[in-house]
């Protein structure tokens, strides 16, 4: 099995679990199908590919934590769908198809992402896998962490602060690292801990990550100016409508290519402690390097 099948194995995974995962909750009007419409909407599925994906080169077997890899796409979820919402980014596309505020509202988008949120805890912690619960607490922990003040929310909340005002690179990483890094290094971080990894491999894929993550970003960025609408399945240009601050606007669409092909480069060798066995891993880096959506 190559890279790009080994990968989409994860995917196939990941998606028949999503797809089962609330069909046994009780009615609640539509919430569930506000939540559903957004979860199953499609994506990259990065994270939880990543968690799975470092299970494996930890040792693990994938089929058990995900539990864990649903999670972390149910905590990316809510963060889109509130992101989307007008008191936010005020967007009306998302994955070619109107943002959740616009089909159920604004009342029910947050509900929406507030069940999201808290479902993930509720898988993961519900214990119906063989692994050990010490290394369940401290994926939780983790994704807890990535996920919050000291994360994502974090990174959100400096990504408000700072619109309509010029950011220093510095800044601008520190935002990236919150807001977009802080969820992709849980996922690595918890599918090392979660199949007993090493305190070097954990080490070794937190580098990758590191990198991995602001190249993602930075692609991003790049994505917003030269992309088209219905490549990305999201509105282009919001980033300068809304006045944000990104890697474009700093060092331009040319010098930002370099930059990503410098941090995948440097994504790919972190993890040279797993020699080939991390092939998969390096080959996701160089295609998200790449990407047109």
């Amino acid at each position: 099995m190559d890279s790009k099948q080994c990968l989409q194995a994860h995917r196939d995974l990941i998606e028949a679990w999503l797809q089962h995962a609330f069909q046994e909750r009780e009615p609640r009007g539509n919430l569930y199908d506000a939540m559903c419409y957004s979860l199953l909407a499609g994506g990259k599925r990065i994270r939880p590919v990543l968690l799975l994906e470092s299970c494996r080169l930890c040792g693990g077997d994938p089929e058990q934590v995900l539990p864990f890899a649903g999670a972390i796409e149910m905590i990316h979820t809510y963060s889109l769908i509130h992101d989307d919402l007008p008191c936010m980014d005020d967007d009306d596309l998302r994955r070619g198809r109107p943002t959740n505020h616009k089909v159920y509202g604004e009342a029910m988008a947050v509900l929406a992402g507030d069940s999201l949120l808290t479902a993930a805890f509720e898988f993961m912690l519900e214990q119906r896998t063989q692994i050990p619960p010490e290394r369940t607490l401290e994926a939780a922990g983790i994704l807890a962490r990535a996920a919050g003040a000291r994360g994502m929310v974090g990174g959100q909340v400096l990504d408000m602060d700072g619109e309509g005002r010029t950011l220093g690179m510095n800044e601008l990483e520190e935002l990236q690292r919150l807001k977009t890094g802080a969820l992709i290094q849980a996922a690595v971080e918890m599918g090392c801990v979660l199949a007993g990894g090493t305190v070097e491999q954990r080490a070794a894929l937190c580098r990758y990550a590191e990198h991995l993550g602001l190249a993602f970003q930075i692609q991003d960025d790049v994505l917003d100016v030269v992309g088209k609408t219905e490549t990305l399945g999201k509105t282009v240009g919001s980033d300068a409508k809304s006045e944000k601050n990104t890697f474009v606007t700093l060092k331009g669409v040319e010098a930002c290519g370099e930059l990503v092909s410098r941090l995948t480069a440097e994504a790919v060798d972190a993890l040279a402690p797993f020699g080939e066995g991390a092939q998969a891993l390096c080959w996701l880096a160089n295609t998200l390097a790449t990407r047109e959506k």
